[in-house]
């Protein structure tokens, strides 16, 4: 072999090597989240999510790539389901309402599904059981907070704290696609007590105006006690509400502890059920090649009841003892 032939061999060897070891190298999974809500990159889901993530040893931007798509308008989600199915992810993420998964489950019958859901997933036609999600060959899973079961029981714990006459608000966000639901059970565990409840609803995102509305009304209709609807625009924006609610002096109950720990009354919410579970017990096992059918719908099976006592005696309420021993977390 010729000295120039023998150069140019060796110099299209070494070139090709390279390519070889990428070929080699572990393709990095994707995942598709699809939320309504604004998404923000230090929003309560996004934080969690990527913790649980990081605690299954996927850290995202090393060994896993996120694709989020948010919108606020369900008309969005069908367009935004086909851009992550077209991307090829290796798993869709819904949160915020059920029709983002209805919107998953219209785009793919063979991508997994996991869904983070405040409602009967079996209502919504997402699942045919909780046990076995599907059926055979079914892609799709995830958790269920039963929330249909829940306004009931945040509503007698308020009641436990405020005299008969106390008329109570209901805090919604019209534009949510699940606002009537929401509303719809809240109003109907408060007929179940006897009591009737002032909805707030004023239009517009969730911001400064928007509360500071929703507040002013609160005052202007004499309500004494408030419990806030379970919205994730809501949560973001927790540290302006039991602000605005501890300027006016009104009792609140919300749906998850970090109002609570930010100075909120109190809150009742499902234990071990969360973003951080999400992508621990069912986004993580799916990466690892589990199936979707392996995997259970799951149910809460434990509340907890949290009370910030520094926030009570502020309002100049003496927590009843019952209380006290049924909370799970007392903060001072």
């Amino acid at each position: 072999m010729r000295r120039r032939e023998f150069i140019t061999l060796l110099g299209g060897a070494v070139t090709s090597w390279p390519r070889a070891v990428r070929a080699q190298e572990p393709r990095v999974p994707v995942i598709g989240v699809l939320g309504v809500g604004s998404g923000e990159p230090n929003s309560p889901f996004v934080v969690a999510f990527h913790r649980g993530l990081a605690e299954s040893g996927y850290i995202p931007g090393q060994n896993v790539v996120i694709e989020y798509r948010w919108t606020i308008y369900v008309r969005d989600l069908p367009r935004l389901a086909a851009e992550l199915v077209n991307r090829k992810v290796d798993v869709i993420v819904t949160t915020g309402s059920p029709y983002s998964a209805v919107a998953a489950k219209d785009a793919t019958s063979t991508i997994p599904i996991v869904f983070e859901l405040a409602f009967d997933p079996v209502k919504y036609g997402l699942v045919t059981s909780l046990n076995r999600p599907g059926g055979p060959g079914g892609n799709i899973t995830g958790m269920t907070f039963l929330s249909s079961e829940l306004p009931g029981k945040r509503l007698s714990l308020l009641l436990d704290l405020i005299t008969p006459a106390t008329r109570i608000a209901y805090l919604s966000l019209p534009i949510s696609p699940i606002s009537e639901d929401l509303k719809n059970e809240t109003l109907s565990a408060a007929r179940s007590l006897g009591r009737d409840i002032i909805p707030l609803e004023f239009p517009g995102s969730a911001d400064s105006r928007f509360f500071e509305t929703a507040f002013k009304a609160l005052v202007d209709q004499r309500a004494g006690a408030l419990l806030v609807g379970n919205f994730s625009a809501f949560l973001t924006n927790r540290n302006y509400i039991v602000e605005l609610a501890a300027r006016q002096k009104i009792p609140a109950m919300y749906h998850d502890r970090l109002y609570v720990a930010d100075g909120g009354l109190m809150s009742y919410a499902a234990h071990g059920h969360g973003p951080r579970e999400l992508a621990l017990n069912y986004v993580a096992q799916i990466l690892k090649g589990a199936k979707p059918t392996d995997l259970p719908v799951r149910q809460p099976t434990e509340f907890e009841l949290t009370i910030n006592l520094k926030t009570a005696k502020t309002l100049g309420l003496t927590i009843p003892r019952r209380l006290l021993a049924a909370a799970a977390e007392l903060i001072e």
